[in-house]
């Protein structure tokens, strides 16, 4: 009887044991992080742009010449001399290439979904095209190669991963993507040494690269304060501050010199 009893307390005791450390268990594991709650959204009604040109103050800048005769597809696919696209001249005295955007910093709060359409970029004539694109985090980068010759595209990232992928004609696209905010990220071909394009990563979609007439516009924007940034392959950058209200326009130009930007 008393062998009995000592049996029973025993396991009775070790079953609290056991309770007590399987709950013991249950209060050490990890609790998934709350949700975030999710960014508010632009008010159409209500939306903001600023406008503006990018202009060259120095009449027109020296174009350095590009020596293609190491790969003889590429001297091929041009008629004339080859110039680099460092700093490309309009004929009204703007420039092309430049990359405009907005500091994120004002924008806390708001969200902003992934675009579904991918940025495209190109390889044609051993000259990537266009010279300089934009991209929001996340978003898709479609690269082609429209050449009958090999390419190498090359990222030199230091806030993403960096990778080296070869494409030889008539390779099916190659799709990448960047998921921390990066401005400016060179590419570079590893087997044709002058080709070279920028890509400017932000996770929002106010960023334009000025054209053919080095204009901007970025529009959608919620009323606020705001720093806009004008970034030069050559010149570096140069940054605006400027309130915009309810509905409104506001104009916003940029100059830049040989020896550096002014506003």
């Amino acid at each position: 009887m008393l062998l009995r009893k000592l049996l029973t307390g025993t396991t009775v005791l070790c079953l609290v044991i056991l309770v007590g450390c399987s709950r013991g268990e249950e209060a050490a594991q990890p609790q998934p992080p709350p949700a975030r709650p999710e960014g508010k959204s632009v008010d159409s009604a209500t939306a903001a742009t600023i406008q503006g040109r990018v202009l060259y103050q120095d009449g027109q800048p020296r174009r350095n010449r590009i020596r293609m005769a190491a790969d003889a597809v590429c001297v091929q696919q041009h008629q004339g001399p080859v110039y680099s696209q460092e700093v490309a001249l309009n004929d009204n005295g703007t420039l092309r290439y430049v990359f405009v955007y907005v500091k994120g910093q004002a924008l806390a709060g708001y969200s902003f979904p992934t675009p579904t359409e991918p940025v495209v970029l190109d390889q044609r004539g051993c000259l990537y095209t266009p010279h300089v694109i934009g991209a929001q985090t996340n978003q898709e980068i479609k690269i082609l190669n429209s050449d009958p010759t090999t390419h190498n595209i090359h990222p030199v990232p230091q806030n993403n991963r960096e990778w080296n992928t070869s494409m030889p004609p008539n390779a099916n696209p190659l799709v990448r993507s960047f998921p921390r905010e990066e401005v400016m990220i060179p590419v570079k071909c590893n087997v044709h040494p002058w080709m070279k394009t920028y890509v400017g990563v932000v996770s929002h979609p106010f960023f334009t690269v000025t054209g053919e007439e080095g204009t901007f516009e970025i529009s959608g924007l919620p009323p606020g304060d705001y720093t806009i940034v004008a970034w030069q392959e050559k010149f570096g950058t140069v940054e605006q501050t400027v309130t915009v209200g309810a509905s409104e326009t506001k104009v916003v130009d940029f100059s830049f010199t040989p020896g550096g930007s002014t506003d």
